[in-house]
């Protein structure tokens, strides 16, 4: 027989199988010899078959898994203005610079575009990872701070892109595999025009007891729910997504008067920014995620929680502000206390963007806006409980491969 304190080491293939240290003893025993070789060709055939079984085919149906333990790790990849020019150079360059495989990748389908992505969410699957996509009601040119464009939400909600949204259904549902969206995200700002502040704010609805911005908001997601799942789109998994804090900061404006209801959400997310401009702060990530995890986590207490946007800006300091929390350091806090302080966070994407701004400053959410932000940011996600790798389950109807 073999004993495992006493065994000689062996490159057994596999994750999952044991590898073993060098004999301390030698037996001369032909039966022992014997013995030991039969033993690992056991152990050989049984390494093999639990490889096997846990194999699934990711082209076939499956759903991706939330991590018991840990949490996924990926991006947006400043794929472009309209942030849909999704390839796969840029996302191996990024994978390549942070040290890391990203599980799930973020990219937005406008509906000014009028289509479905299938060629971006392809490129993204291959990849092994999971699309997000941000499912915004925004026309051309895409400007914040200009109110409602054709896509007001009440136009929506009387069923005048119907014809649309069924249209972009029946492509989720072609496209097969699993995928994330969002409806218009961070409705609780004021910077996109699907913001409660453009369609009655603070004003008290008495028939659906709540204040009248939000619940048109509400009513319209809800309908493009529906309208999605009843053309058969089952591999979507739908994200309520809020900023952290509300603009305004009012009563009116919390998450909880925008949420749709558990039936209507799968993910619970947060947009959780520091510095972006040159003369803000650059708030601690307590401060900027304690208040809105607690709140978000009200909503529903077993739905998982992402961090679907986070990033903060690298700018010159002035002297007075020698004392503020500088990016490298403020990364390494988000990585360290996302997986650490918050147990229901179970996937953060960071948000690695540069744009000018119109003083002709720019704003750099980078990982690599200098050598010790990509330094922080490659140190904390090379932590084992951030995982690059999803975890898949067949569907009940496939077969592992």
């Amino acid at each position: 027989m073999i004993y495992l304190d006493d065994v000689a080491a062996f490159d057994l293939p596999g994750r999952d199988c044991a590898t073993f240290r060098t004999l301390r003893h030698q037996r001369s025993s032909n039966l022992l010899l014997f013995s030991s070789v039969l033993g690992v060709a056991l152990l050989l055939a049984g390494c093999k078959k639990s490889s096997t079984a846990a194999q699934v085919d990711p082209n076939g149906p499956v759903e991706v898994v939330i991590p018991e333990h840990g949490a996924y790790t990926g991006a947006f990849m400043d794929f472009g203005d309209e942030e849909d020019d999704v390839t796969l150079e840029t996302i191996e360059d990024f994978e390549q610079m942070v040290g890391k495989h990203q599980a799930i990748i973020a990219s937005s389908s406008y509906w000014g575009e009028q289509n479905f992505p299938t060629d971006n969410l392809n490129v993204i699957w291959r990849h092994g990872s999971l699309p997000l996509v941000f499912w915004s009601p925004w026309d051309k040119p895409y400007e914040e701070d200009r109110g409602p464009d054709k896509f007001n939400l009440n136009e929506i909600i009387a069923g005048k892109w119907d014809a649309y949204i069924d249209k972009w259904a029946d492509a989720a549902r072609g496209f097969g595999h699993p995928l994330i969206v969002v409806f218009g995200v961070e409705m609780n700002g004021m910077w996109f025009p699907w913001s409660g502040s453009y369609y009655g704010g603070a004003e008290w609805d008495k028939e659906h007891n709540n204040w009248k911005g939000p619940e048109t908001f509400r009513t319209a997601y809800r309908h493009v729910v529906d309208r999605v799942r009843a053309r058969g789109a089952s591999n979507i998994r739908w994200m309520f997504h809020t900023n952290n804090y509300p603009y305004p900061y009012e009563t009116w404006n919390c998450a909880a008067a925008y949420y749709p209801g558990s039936d209507y959400v799968d993910w619970l997310g947060l947009s959780v920014y520091g510095q972006q401009y040159k003369d803000e702060p650059n708030p601690d990530i307590p401060s900027l995620v304690n208040w809105p995890y607690e709140e978000i986590s009200r909503l529903d207490p077993h739905k998982p929680i992402m961090i679907a946007e986070w990033a903060t800006g690298e700018f010159p300091l002035m002297t007075a502000e020698r004392d503020a929390m500088h990016k490298p350091e403020w990364i390494k806090q988000g990585l360290e206390l996302f997986r650490t302080r918050y147990p229901r966070i179970k996937a953060a994407l960071y948000w690695h963007e540069r744009w000018q701004n119109a003083d002709g400053s720019y704003s750099n959410l980078r990982v690599n806006s200098s050598v010790e932000s990509l330094r922080a940011y490659r140190g904390g996600v090379a932590n084992p409980n951030w995982l690059g790798d999803l975890i898949l389950r067949a569907l009940p109807n496939s077969k592992p491969k």
